[in-house]
């Protein structure tokens, strides 16, 4: 297992030495597009493979419903492939520049990371997503997809290396670890500090956990998406409506659906219980505090302090009356993941101070969580949401898998 993994390693670390320029970057991804569409049938194909062999797991519902590919969602991964293309080359932008007293001129110059390992799970669209962005931003990648796509993330591969390979250009820049057995993890995580630069997890708590905790490279991840949304009293209740429904519902299973909802005392009952029943009827379970029990006519289960930090990746919600906004940011900096959190107001004092108080690497103000994204921001496509404190933070994107050096030019300066 180590020397397949180390023949990876050199592979990519070789790969990453060769410099390909914009216009060579966007002429492979545009391919890749081409060929995703020519090949869409054997896609579908390989990809309800998957879906079978999950169903015989009895994996989860809605982790099937992040695996299962349809010809919608392959014409929106084409288009993401498309737009990355288009994006701007991150690579070898001036930063910043100055010049010193002493006549040294100085400039901060963007430069690839080198090689990035990405374990993930279930979704396949993230091997398009990792793929192009990894190598628009100059960088080779080692990907370890969930056995759950195992068919579907080797074609995806199959066909960014095939275009890699009739434009000219090193083939390993983008390789897929193949090998199901646990222990690949393991090795990749502790044995591979030569070769791999960062590692990026993405899935669940457990694998999050598990990278975090035996990885010997810097990491770029989150644990847990819990996301809240902050009802204030001084709120548009078509809009709260709206925005807490999709919030929660329009895709239970990502990282950024609400997973707590916080109402402000003073906001109507009557308009209260409309935005309650609207998640009931949206098939959403629904647990809340004594508070919320008393105000709410329609039938819930209790809420105790287990589900403040829970993460349900499913159609349930835990709601909690708070007193006020300083409640409510106590609240999420005290249970919350640090990945996304929500105010709906009309109040600016109160929005700006939610804002500026709340720890999340993304805080929204009358939106949606789930619009954390790094599509959905502008970023093109994104390799996940990170939560740490130092950066990159919050969706990375293009702009954030690249590093920085500076170059110092002189003419005969000398210290003294």
């Amino acid at each position: 297992m180590k020397k397949y993994l180390k023949k990876l390693g050199q592979a990519s670390y070789k790969a990453s030495l060769n410099k390909v320029n914009t216009k060579l970057k966007n002429k492979v991804l545009l391919k890749f597009s081409k060929l995703l569409r020519k090949n869409s049938s054997e896609i579908l194909l390989q990809n309800k493979r998957d879906v079978e062999v999950a169903k015989k797991k009895n994996i989860n519902k809605n982790l099937i419903a992040r695996l299962e590919i349809s010809k919608k969602t392959l014409n929106k991964i084409v288009k993401t492939v498309i737009d990355i293309s288009r994006l701007k080359d991150p690579v070898g932008i001036i930063l910043d520049k100055w010049q010193r007293p002493n006549g040294l001129k100085i400039k901060k110059i963007s430069i690839p990371i080198g090689v990035i390992g990405v374990i993930y799970e279930s979704r396949p669209n993230v091997t398009v997503d990792l793929s192009c962005l990894c190598f628009k931003s100059g960088n080779s990648v080692i990907l370890k997809g969930g056995s759950e796509a195992f068919y579907t993330n080797k074609l995806f591969v199959k066909l960014f290396r095939e275009s890699l390979r009739l434009n000219r250009v090193d083939k390993n820049y983008v390789q897929l670890i193949e090998k199901k057995e646990r222990k690949v993890v393991k090795h990749l995580l502790k044995d591979m500090r030569d070769y791999i630069d960062v590692m990026i997890p993405r899935g669940g708590k457990n694998l999050v956990k598990t990278v975090k905790k035996l990885c010997n490279v810097p990491v770029i991840g989150h644990l847990e998406g819990i996301c809240h949304t902050f009802i204030d009293k001084n709120l548009s209740i078509k809009i709260a409506r709206k925005i807490v429904v999709n919030a929660k519902m329009r895709n239970v299973s990502i990282c950024g659906a609400t997973e707590t909802l916080l109402v402000h005392k003073d906001c109507p009952k009557k308009e209260i219980n409309l935005i309650l029943n609207d998640l009931k009827n949206s098939g959403c379970v629904i647990y809340g505090d004594k508070k919320t029990k008393k105000i709410f006519k329609g039938n819930i289960k209790e809420a105790n302090d287990k589900n403040w930090g829970k993460e349900y990746l499913d159609a349930k919600i835990s709601v909690k009356i708070v007193k006020d906004i300083y409640e409510a940011v106590q609240h999420i900096n005290k249970y919350g993941t640090m990945h996304t959190d929500s105010i709906i107001t009309k109040n600016m004092l109160n929005a700006n101070y939610f804002v500026g108080n709340v720890k999340s690497s993304i805080v929204m103000h009358n939106t949606s969580t789930q619009f954390a994204d790094g599509g959905e921001l502008g970023f093109g496509g994104e390799v996940g949401i990170s939560t740490n404190k130092l950066p990159p933070r919050g969706p990375v994107g293009l702009n954030q898998l690249v590093s920085f050096k500076y170059h110092v030019a002189g003419n005969g300066q000398i210290r003294k």
